[in-house]
């Protein structure tokens, strides 16, 4: 039965599904900017949190109602989530460049990852929004070498992930028989954001942008493939989702940046800067070979970028010569 107030369309898979009302924070963030056309181009009804006046027009400008504020703002939230269907929590503060190494630096982004998460789920009960997305990290899985990790892999908790780990807790505490709590894992973001710009800035001056061992694995997604993945996380059952491209070797990673910007080659940091990089940078450097076939086979979503290649780069900076 089509519940009252909620429009029904096709899906691209050939499935009837609601058109829902669904509330966004991080709105003008990197997952935002890409999640809130995607949700809108789908005719879902977005209402998003934007921190300023300014962010505020940049997100009505993707068609998202807008409430300006902050998660931390005791008035926000209930306002925010009025008559919601879902919420998609994409709040994130996540340094960029050779601040990551600094601990000071990641203390918005692990706010954000505990009180952040715990207000939004304490806040969608409050309002009976039935369902919660939330935006986690694939490299919570501890090193697994060159073996296949999935949703049951083990993960490795340090002072760098821990915050990561609450806030996904929480959504799955969050889910019952009449709630359902979505954490989608996604690898790390590649394409027209900031750490991607600065990699690529880091590779055309010839410094190191390498982490982990060569032959190591990574697990990345293109910012492209972002929005459709959390359209349809609208439609699964609660659970955690990895999200992402094919595994990349790390050596043929850095080997495209270094294409993107006319060089040979690029470099990996030694044994002393990893050294001083400390407990923030280790997860960074794990050998993630990541399976999404989970989520792919519970959706039918599948990376329009599915394999890693230097044209991912093209978004972030126009492809150069080295100087």
């Amino acid at each position: 039965m089509v519940r009252e107030g909620i429009a029904r369309r096709f899906s691209a898979w050939g499935e009837e599904r609601d058109l829902l009302k669904v509330a966004v924070t991080g709105a003008t963030g990197v997952l935002g900017r890409a999640v809130i056309p995607a949700l809108v181009g789908a005719g879902h009804q977005v209402v998003a949190l934007a921190l300023t006046p300014q962010k505020a027009v940049v997100a009505e400008g993707m068609g998202a109602a807008t409430r300006v504020g902050s998660l931390f703002d005791a008035e926000v939230l209930p306002a925010l989530l009025e008559g919601c269907d879902a919420v998609c929590n994409l709040a994130s503060h996540v340094p960029a460049g050779y601040t990551t190494a600094l601990p000071w630096a990641w203390k918005v982004n692990d706010r954000l990852r505990t009180e952040g998460v715990r207000r939004v789920v304490t806040a969608a009960k409050a309002a009976g929004v039935r369902r919660v997305i939330q935006e986690s990290v694939s490299y919570l899985y501890a090193d697994a070498g060159d073996d296949w990790i999935d949703e049951r892999s083990s993960l490795g908790i340090n002072r760098a992930t821990e915050p990561a780990c609450v806030g996904e807790s929480l959504v799955q505490d969050y889910a019952c028989e009449s709630r359902t709590g979505v954490v989608l894992r996604f690898g790390s973001f590649v394409g027209d954001d900031p750490r991607t710009r600065g990699k690529l800035r880091a590779a055309r001056n010839g410094r190191p942008i390498g982490l982990g061992a060569p032959d190591g694995w990574a697990h990345v997604v293109h910012t492209d493939d972002v929005g459709p993945a959390v359209v349809a996380a609208l439609s699964v059952p609660s659970g955690v989702y990895n999200i992402g491209a094919a595994p990349v070797r790390r050596d043929d990673l850095v080997r495209g940046y270094a294409e993107a910007v006319g060089r040979n080659k690029g470099d990996f940091l030694g044994p002393m800067m990893m050294k001083l990089a400390g407990t923030r940078a280790e997860p960074l450097t794990r050998s993630l070979r990541v399976s999404s076939s989970t989520f792919a086979g519970s959706t039918g979503w599948a990376p329009a970028r599915p394999d890693f290649d230097a044209s991912w780069l093209a978004a972030a900076a126009p492809v150069g010569t080295s100087s």
